[in-house]
């Protein structure tokens, strides 16, 4: 992949993967090798979907459809495009919106978990271990304790 910081006439990374883009202001463009310009746009079209429709049941045979192409292909391609599996990317938002639901809502863990689709408490306190390295409770409060210092700051200097 070539990765650019100006745009082009191919896929934001943004649209792809907000990951980089939730990291820094500046979000990088890219032109995956490999690539048809409408394989990207069919692959966009399925993230797009998945960005709309996180808490639902995923089949990727559905979704296949949705965008016009075969399973295996969406699978290869929108791995290809984002590193990760439509799956993957699923979870990816999953635990994200979680996170920002128990961050700037008030949800628990469990009412978090429900809310963008997931139906085993434990299942979703295994995977959000896994990508944020610490259980929901524990990382929730070690966000808002490192937001605290900063908060008092801008409130000081208002």
């Amino acid at each position: 992949m070539k990765y650019t910081d100006r745009p082009s006439r191919w896929l934001k990374m943004e649209s792809a993967l907000a990951l980089p883009c939730l990291r820094s202001r500046r979000c990088l463009y890219f032109m995956p090798s490999g690539l048809t310009r409408s394989q990207s746009h069919l692959v966009a079209r399925a993230i797009e979907w998945l960005k709309a429709n996180y808490a639902s049941p995923l089949r990727i045979e559905e979704l296949a459809n949705r965008v016009h192409m075969s399973a295996s292909s969406l699978h290869h391609h929108f791995r290809q495009l984002t590193a990760m599996s439509p799956l993957q990317y699923q979870k990816w938002l999953r635990l994200n919106e979680a996170r920002r639901l128990m961050l700037n809502e008030g949800f628990d863990a469990a009412s978090s978990a429900f809310e963008v689709g997931y139906e085993s408490p434990s299942q979703f306190n295994r995977e959000y271990a896994r990508l944020f390295g610490a259980p929901p409770k524990r990382d929730v409060v070690r966000l808002r304790s490192k937001a605290a210092p900063a908060q008092r700051s801008l409130r000081d200097t208002a």
